[in-house]
């Protein structure tokens, strides 16, 4: 066999290091991933230790086994020597327009109830206009966004768990707070490489340390099949819950990460709210 130069053999140990750490975050044995990869599991062991070199459609392969995020398979891939596969599109780039025109029309759509389109890490991107309605009952939603998210992301997370945020309104808040925690934990367990869930989840954890009492027995608990949210408004409570969308065969980095939350009322007295404050047209605003 021809000797590895020692860039090769940097990329090498790289490209290990990757496949071994992704393999443990999935709870793979190697056995397991090599049948689910469909090679042998010496060759698995070859590929672990740097004595073989893969080829560009083997860390592909082994990519789509351990289901690993598409910005995160580029990684994969330049470990390995190769050049990144997947683009990355502003969702306002050309290229993405169909994809933008499915967004606005799907939050738009759903008026008169609220509905937004976050990234991978929370951060809303576009929101209908029964959300700003639903942001504008804490007060003028720049203010509460200049509060609550000081870095100008408009995070989701930050809105909701920060003390000047939507927690204030939310009456059920000892159900839904730990559900929330827990789901977060989860994403950024499964994604050890994305830093950004990592700081997300230190600093809502550190905005909910006066309600350790109740979240802390539930961080690890399964998330509930469908999270109800209920808000105390003038009186009465209005009972939501939500629904999450993504892209099932997104080739595009931004695209895959993208999610939908639309929210729906959970009885007719919910209902009848949303349709008297939101009886306007949504303009399917970005924020």
């Amino acid at each position: 066999m021809q000797a590895l130069t020692e860039q090769t053999q940097d990329h090498l140990t790289s490209f290990s290091k990757i496949v071994k750490a992704w393999r443990a975050v999935r709870k793979y044995s190697q056995l397991a991933l090599a049948c689910d990869a469909g090679i042998s599991q010496r060759h698995l062991s070859f590929l672990e230790s740097g004595r073989a070199k893969p080829s560009r459609d083997m860390v592909i392969n082994l990519s789509e086994a351990l289901d690993i995020p598409l910005r995160d398979r580029n990684l994969m891939l330049g470990a390995a020597g190769f050049a990144p596969l997947y683009k990355q599109r502003a969702l306002n780039d050309e290229e993405m327009q169909p994809v933008y025109e499915a967004l606005h029309r799907s939050i738009t759509h759903h008026e008169p109830y609220p509905a937004i389109v976050i990234d991978g890490d929370w951060n809303l991107l576009l929101a209908n206009d029964a959300t700003h309605s639903l942001i504008e009952l804490l007060g003028d939603s720049e203010k509460i966004w200049a509060d609550v998210d000081p870095s100008g992301l408009k995070n989701i997370y930050r809105l909701t768990f920060h003390p000047k945020g939507l927690r204030s309104l939310i009456s059920n808040w000892n159900i839904l707070a730990p559900q929330m925690l827990t789901r977060l934990q989860k994403e950024a367990n499964e994604d050890p490489n994305n830093h950004a869930l990592s700081i997300l989840l230190a600093d809502v954890i550190v905005m909910s340390k006066e309600d350790e009492g109740y979240l802390k027995p539930h961080v690890n608990t399964p998330l509930m099949p469908i999270l109800p949210m209920e808000i105390a408004l003038n009186g009465m409570r209005l009972n939501l819950f939500s629904m999450i969308s993504t892209f099932g065969t997104a080739v595009d980095i931004t695209a895959s990460e993208l999610k939908i939350e639309s929210f729906f009322p959970a009885d007719a007295q919910t209902e009848q709210v949303f349709k008297a404050i939101n009886g306007k047209a949504s303009s399917g605003a970005g924020f």
